[in-house]
């Protein structure tokens, strides 16, 4: 199992284009960690959402440091007077910003309303979360998830290590669903080998098997073997790290 402490975008072998983060566990941390670590790489970065997502902190959403309390931005529009972010008028390199319609009951984002493919003509990197997990570390998709953009060059699928030992019903949103998936019940315990056979199974349905997998949290494990033995039973190569 490769283990990575920095250097995201290298371990994850990331391209230029759109990069949809799929999974539960530190989606939302991978996000802002990776589009930073891109952007001091000199890339133009943006960062965004297929479905909603609270607005990463501390990332500007309209070229300036102000925080995300205003009307959306709309295509053809600026998002303030002298706005130089990508979206109105060309990200120098080494910057990044984050786009997406703001509901401010919510307080979340929701998809750009520039469609992301066309977004991806004038960034080096368009980094989309593309699923949600109601904050649990372990998840099933739905039918209608994950909502992966159309040319998409990347998938990054994040398992959160943080579940695994405790029962499914407490670690893993859409419990039901993962218990269909591995013949279990909703009592049971989320193994490192039934989370390995829910994500071989979902990989298969939906057709991700170029995915790459990150276990995230791997220093709550109270057995390190745990992330060994869930490598195994996946059968494929897994990142292991501990973002913060």
């Amino acid at each position: 199992m490769e283990t990575t402490s920095g250097n995201l975008a290298s371990a994850l072998k990331i391209e230029p284009g759109i990069t949809a983060i799929i999974g539960s566990g530190g989606k939302s941390t991978l996000l802002k960690m990776l589009g930073l670590e891109l952007m001091r790489g000199g890339g133009r970065v943006l960062l965004c959402t297929t479905t909603h997502m609270l607005p990463v902190a501390g990332v500007p959403w309209d070229g300036s440091s102000r925080r995300l309390d205003a009307a959306p931005w709309k295509p053809s529009a600026s998002h303030v007077p002298g706005c130089t972010c990508e979206a109105c008028a060309g990200l120098a390199r080494g910057s990044i910003c984050q786009a997406g319609v703001l509901d401010p009951e919510a307080g979340k984002l929701s998809a750009p309303a520039e469609p992301l493919n066309e977004l991806a003509q004038r960034f080096d990197y368009v980094l989309a979360e593309a699923d949600g997990s109601k904050r649990l570390p372990l998840k099933a998709h739905a039918a209608w998830e994950p909502v992966i953009p159309s040319g998409t060059a990347n998938i990054v699928w994040i398992v959160g290590a943080s579940g695994l030992g405790k029962p499914i019903n407490e670690a893993v949103h859409r419990p039901e669903l993962f218990c269909e998936r591995c013949g279990c019940e909703l009592t049971d315990i989320a193994t490192p080998e039934r989370v390995a056979q829910v994500l071989n199974a979902e990989m298969q349905a939906l057709k991700l098997s170029t995915a790459r997998v990150m276990l995230n949290q791997v220093n709550t494990l109270s057995d390190p073997a745990m992330a060994d033995r869930f490598e195994a039973t996946f059968g494929r190569p897994v990142i292991a790290t501990s973002l913060k």
